[in-house]
């Protein structure tokens, strides 16, 4: 089951209360005071993890609070400091204030954390309190309470490559003869209900990430079809391969369809719409009289945009449209592996208190 979106409730540990207590021991005729003060609370923190891929794990647990401080004790004990509670999200992730809708942390690689909820303060014992003039003070402060909150998790997945096109274009048939990745396949729309990860290898030392994206249909942005939902996968892609249908028996208009899903594409994210894009021709096997193959090639050239020529039933120019990926991946820069307000990889951020 693929989950990419999740609620989650943290709360930070309260605070241990401060002890207010005297020393009362034999030959000690002035003890004076000794109450320790109270441990801190624990704090929660997300943590970016690639063993994780979707938040399924949140579907029915979404309380999560670290532990208390403990109180302080007499003869200048500390109360013990409450346990830290660390909670692993997939790579990708990105985290919102539930409530103002503020972005609060970007997990763009594994390993960074951010903490979500800061333990409360432990109070101070009467020890603490002690001067010159008030050598037996009758004061203790309470522990404060732990931070709460709501956020909201989104997972964008991480693929240099995006596939996009109409329903049963044969993105899923594409993927699963370049991958290990083995989607759904059938002869109806819609097949693809969840976005797929496959790895798609050129040789032992160069290999790159493609995602397959259910199929968009005229009006997707109005919530027709699978509606965007789906689409914030590709915002981290470096490049969209376009799958066109040309089968004589789809009976579509090439050239049309583009123009739909461009539309679609820029209705969602005017930058989603303009990343790099190699249009691929897809099923050329049953092109027929090739007359839609023809008015999208001339399209292409019209737009100077590379057209790639495949089928994924024969195997035709599938090596070819590798090729063509990965010599449009070397040209582009690569994403940066570190959020923009992160300067350490292994620094630990909070948000606002």
């Amino acid at each position: 089951m693929f989950i990419d979106e999740a609620k989650i409730h943290v709360a930070g540990g309260n605070g241990g209360n401060g002890c207010m207590a005297f020393r009362r021991e034999k030959f000690v005729p002035r003890g004076g005071p000794s109450g320790g003060d109270g441990g801190r609370g624990g704090s929660v923190y997300l943590e970016s993890s690639v063993h994780l891929n979707t938040l399924v794990q949140f579907r029915f647990n979404r309380e999560f609070t670290a532990g208390r401080g403990r109180h302080g004790e007499g003869s200048n004990r500390h109360g013990r400091d409450g346990e830290d509670l660390t909670i692993q999200v997939p790579v990708g992730t990105v985290v919102y204030d539930a409530e103002s809708g503020e972005r609060l942390w970007d997990f763009t690689a594994p390993g960074h954390q951010f903490l979500a909820a800061a333990g409360g303060r432990g109070g101070r014992g009467n020890a603490r309190f002690a001067t010159s003039t008030n050598q037996a003070p009758r004061r203790a402060d309470p522990g404060t309470p732990g931070e709460k909150r709501t956020l909201k998790l989104e997972l964008k997945l991480l693929a240099d490559v995006g596939l996009v096109g109409f329903p049963n274009v044969g993105k899923s048939t594409l993927i699963s003869r370049l991958s290990a990745a083995r989607p759904k396949i059938a002869d109806y729309p819609f097949t693809t209900l969840e976005p797929l990860l496959g790895v798609v290898a050129l040789d032992p030392e160069r290999s790159f990430v493609m995602a397959d994206i259910p199929g968009l249909i005229a009006g997707a942005h109005e919530g027709k079809g699978l509606g965007t939902r789906f689409l914030r996968h590709i915002e981290r892609t470096r490049v969209l391969l376009h799958l066109i249908d040309v089968a004589e028996i789809s009976g579509r208009n090439p050239v049309e369809d583009f123009e739909v899903i461009l539309g679609e594409l820029a209705s969602f994210s005017p930058a989603v719409a303009e990343k790099p894009m190699l249009l691929v021709a897809s099923r050329i096997d049953a092109a027929g009289d090739q007359s839609r193959l023809i008015a999208l090639r001339n399209f292409a050239r019209s737009r100077g945009t590379k057209l790639c020529e495949i089928s994924a039933v024969t195997g035709e120019g599938l090596e070819d449209l590798k090729r063509a990926v990965w010599a449009l991946l070397e040209v582009l820069p690569k994403p940066g592996l570190e959020p923009a307000s992160m300067t350490s990889g292994n620094e630990v951020r909070s948000g606002p208190s």
